[in-house]
C-alpha cells in the first residue's frame, strides 16, 4: 500500500512539474536577456540622442521641459534641478511600489518562471531607470553655464552638478544590479533573500540616491538668480526639504523588508538596529537642514508614502501586507534633543541617538506587538537596544555631517572624516554581531500531525512540536510555523503548553508548491526543521512529506529557506564576489560624502532662513 501510495505521488508531482510552467533556479533564459537588453539599449539610446541634441541645440524639447519644471513645483531652483528633482522623486515612488510588490510576489509565489514574467519587475525597472536619467538629465541641462561652484567639469565647457553626477551614479549601481543578479544566479543559484548581495545593489542605489538628491537641491538654491518677486516663499523650501528628508527616512528603511513583511532570514536584533540607523540619519539630517518641526512632517511623508505602498499592495493589489515602523517616537527624540542642541550639530546628532536607541526602541517595543508579524520579545531586549544606540548614534552623527555639509557648514575635514568612517565600522560591527549565529548539534524535533483534512492537494494539519534534549529552547525570540511560496504567507507562533513543547494555534499547509518549517530563533540560535517540502525539479529535490509523526534534526534554516542555493561552489569564490559587491557599494558611500564635502567647502552658508528656521551655529 505504502510504495503505491509512494509511486502515485510521484506520478502526481511529475504531471505536475510537466504541466506548470517553468521556474529556473539559476540564470534567466536567453530569449528573456535577449528581449530585456535590447529594450534597455533602446532607452539608453534615445536618453543620449536627447542628451546630444540638447547639448548641441537641435532638440530643444528638454529646454522647455527644464523650463516648465522651474516654473512649477521647482520654484526656487533652475530648471536644470527642478526637472530632476521632479523626475527622481516620480522615479523613486514607482520603483518603491514594484519593490514592495515584488517582494510580495516572491514570498507568497515563489521563483519567477522568468524576469520578464514578474509584473513587479517592470515598475522596478522604470523607476530605477527614471532615476538615472534624472541623473543625466542633471548633467546635460546646463548649457552656457556653470551650474554653481560646487560643479563637477567634464570638458572645457561644461560643467554638471556634483549632484547630478552622484545621481546618475547611484542610478547606474542600482541599474547594474538587474544583469549581475543573473549572474549571481546563474554561479550561486537563486538566494531567496531581499539581502542577497545583488539584491541590496538595487535597493542601496534606489534609497541612497535621496542623498545625491538632497545636494542637487542645494546646488539649485544656491544658483538661483531669479527676480525678486519670483522669489518662492519659504515653505516652499521647507517642504521640499522634508519632503527630501521623509524620501531618505523611505529609502534607509526598504532594507528593512524581509522584517515587515514577517518573514525574516536574519536575527531579530537587526530589526531595531536598521530602523534607529535611518531614523538618526534622515531625521536628524532634515532637522537640522530644514528647521523646526522638520522630523516630524519628514515622518509623516513617509508614513503616507510608505503606507500607501502597503495598502496598494495589499490592499488594492491583493498581494501580502508589509508593517510600517512607525517612526514618529524617534522624531519626537530628535525634535526634543534639538531644542537643547541644536547650535551643536553633532552632539544633537549623537543624542539623538541615545534617545532613539532607548525611548525609540521602547515605543517600537510597543508599537510592534500589534503591528508586526513577529514582534519583539525579551529575548533581544538587551542586545537588541545596544544595537538600537549603536545604530542611532552612528546614524545620527552622519545626519549632523549631511546636514551641516549641505548648509555650508562642515566641521574640520579630519573630523568629518574620522566620523564618518567611524561610523561606518560601527554600523558594520554592529551587522557583523548580527551574523553571527549559532545551530546548535544533536537536538531533534519530534512532530505529530493532529486534526489532519482534506485531500492530498488541499492538506493542511496542525501539529505538536516536541524538541529534545531537554532545554533545547529556553526563552526564544520566536518558534513558529512558517509556510510560504504556496500562493500565500502562513506565519503561525507556536503555544508553550511546557518546557520544550509546542503546539500550533491553527492549521499549517502542506499541499501544492507550500513549503512549511518549523523556525527557531533563540539568543544566536536560528535553525529550522522541515515540515514539507514539495519536489522540485529545477534543482533535483525530491518531494520531503509530512508524515502523521515523524523526527527530524534541528538543521540550519538557510539550508530550508533558500534550497535553490548550490551546494557545489567554492567558499572563497562566494566571498570574493560578496567582497567585489561591498567594494563597490562603499565607493558608492564615499562618493556621496565627498559630494556632501565638496557642497560644504564650495557653497557656504549664505541662504536666507526657511519660513520654519533652523537654529544656527554661533547664533
Amino acid at each position: 500500500m505504502s510504495d503505491h501510495l509512494t509511486g502515485t505521488r510521484a506520478q502526481a508531482v511529475l504531471r505536475l512539474a510537466a504541466e506548470a510552467p517553468a521556474k529556473p533556479a539559476g540564470g534567466a533564459a536567453l530569449d528573456q536577456i535577449l528581449i530585456a537588453s535590447t529594450g534597455a539599449a533602446a532607452l539608453t539610446a534615445v536618453l543620449l540622442v536627447l542628451g546630444w541634441g540638447h547639448r548641441t541645440g537641435r532638440i530643444t524639447v528638454l529646454d522647455r521641459m527644464a523650463r516648465a519644471a522651474a516654473r512649477g513645483a521647482g520654484r526656487g531652483v533652475p530648471g536644470w534641478a527642478a526637472l530632476p528633482l521632479q523626475v527622481a522623486m516620480v522615479s523613486l515612488l514607482v520603483a518603491l511600489l514594484g519593490m514592495y510588490w515584488d517582494i510580495s510576489l516572491h514570498i507568497s509565489h515563489g521563483r519567477d518562471e522568468g524576469p520578464l514574467a514578474n509584473i513587479a519587475h517592470y515598475p522596478i525597472l522604470i523607476g530605477l531607470f527614471g532615476i538615472f536619467t534624472a541623473g543625466v538629465l542633471a548633467v546635460v541641462l546646463p548649457r552656457g553655464e556653470r551650474p554653481g561652484a560646487a560643479s563637477v567639469r567634464i570638458t572645457r565647457d561644461w560643467h554638471a552638478p556634483a549632484g547630478g553626477v552622484l545621481l546618475a551614479g547611484a542610478g547606474f549601481y542600482a541599474l547594474l544590479g538587474f544583469p549581475l543578479d543573473d549572474v549571481w544566479h546563474r554561479i550561486f543559484g537563486q538566494d531567496v533573500t531581499l539581502w542577497g548581495p545583488t539584491h541590496l545593489m538595487l535597493i542601496g542605489g534606489a534609497g541612497l540616491s535621496l542623498v545625491a538628491l538632497a545636494i542637487l537641491e542645494r546646488e539649485g538654491r544656491s544658483a538661483w538668480r531669479g527676480p525678486e518677486s519670483e522669489q518662492p516663499p519659504g515653505w516652499i523650501r521647507y517642504a521640499r526639504r522634508c519632503m527630501l528628508g521623509g524620501g531618505l527616512l523611505i529609502g534607509l528603511s526598504v532594507f528593512q523588508a524581509e522584517y515587515d513583511f514577517g518573514v525574516p532570514q536574519f536575527r531579530l536584533v537587526h530589526q531595531p538596529l536598521l530602523i534607529a540607523l535611518a531614523a538618526g540619519c534622515a531625521l536628524v539630517a532634515v532637522r537640522l537642514w530644514a528647521g523646526r518641526g522638520a522630523a516630524l512632517l519628514a515622518t509623516a511623508f513617509y508614513m503616507l508614502v510608505r503606507g500607501g505602498v502597503s495598502v496598494l499592495v495589499g490592499g488594492v493589489i491583493g498581494e501580502l501586507w508589509a508593517a510600517v515602523p512607525l517612526y514618529f517616537a524617534e522624531a519626537l527624540c530628535v525634535e526634543v534633543a534639538a531644542l537643547a542642541l541644536a547650535r551643536r550639530p553633532l552632539a544633537m546628532g549623537a543624542l539623538s541617538g541615545v534617545l532613539i536607541g532607548t525611548a525609540g526602541f521602547g515605543a517600537e517595543y510597543a508599537y510592534g506587538q500589534v503591528a508586526f508579524r513577529l514582534p519583539w520579545t525579551p529575548d533581544i531586549l538587551t542586545e537588541g537596544m545596544a544595537m538600537a544606540v549603536t545604530g542611532g548614534v552612528a546614524g545620527g552623527l552622519c545626519g549632523a555631517l549631511l546636514a551641516e555639509g549641505l548648509a555650508g557648514r562642515a566641521p574640520r575635514r579630519a573630523v568629518s572624516r574620522g566620523i564618518f568612517a567611524g561610523a561606518i565600522l560601527a554600523v558594520s560591527a554592529a551587522v557583523a554581531n548580527g551574523l553571527v549565529i549559532d545551530v546548535p548539534q544533536g537536538r531533534t524535533a519530534t512532530v505529530t500531525l493532529t486534526g489532519v483534512s482534506g485531500d492530498a492537494a488541499h492538506r493542511t494539519a496542525g501539529a505538536r512540536v516536541e524538541f529534545s534534549p531537554a532545554d533545547a529552547v529556553d526563552g526564544p525570540a520566536w518558534v513558529t510555523v512558517t509556510g510560504w511560496q504556496g500562493q500565500g504567507l502562513h506565519v503561525d507562533h507556536l503555544v508553550r503548553e511546557r518546557e520544550d513543547v509546542y503546539r500550533t494555534s491553527e492549521p499549517m499547509p502542506l499541499h501544492g508548491g507550500w513549503k512549511t518549517l518549523i523556525r527557531v530563533h533563540d539568543g544566536r540560535t536560528l535553525a529550522g526543521v522541515p515540515v514539507y517540502m514539495p519536489a522540485d525539479p529545477a534543482i533535483g529535490a525530491g518531494e520531503l512529506p509530512a508524515a502523521a509523526r515523524f523526527t527530524r534534526p534541528v538543521q540550519s534554516e538557510r539550508s530550508v529557506l533558500q534550497r535553490e542555493l548550490k551546494s557545489d561552489v567554492p567558499g572563497w569564490l562566494w566571498a570574493v564576489c560578496s567582497a567585489v559587491v561591498l567594494a563597490c557599494t562603499l565607493a558608492l558611500v564615499i562618493s556621496l560624502g565627498w559630494g556632501v564635502a565638496r557642497i560644504a567647502r564650495r557653497l557656504p552658508d549664505t541662504e536666507p532662513a526657511a519660513t520654519a528656521p533652523r537654529e544656527r551655529a554661533g547664533a
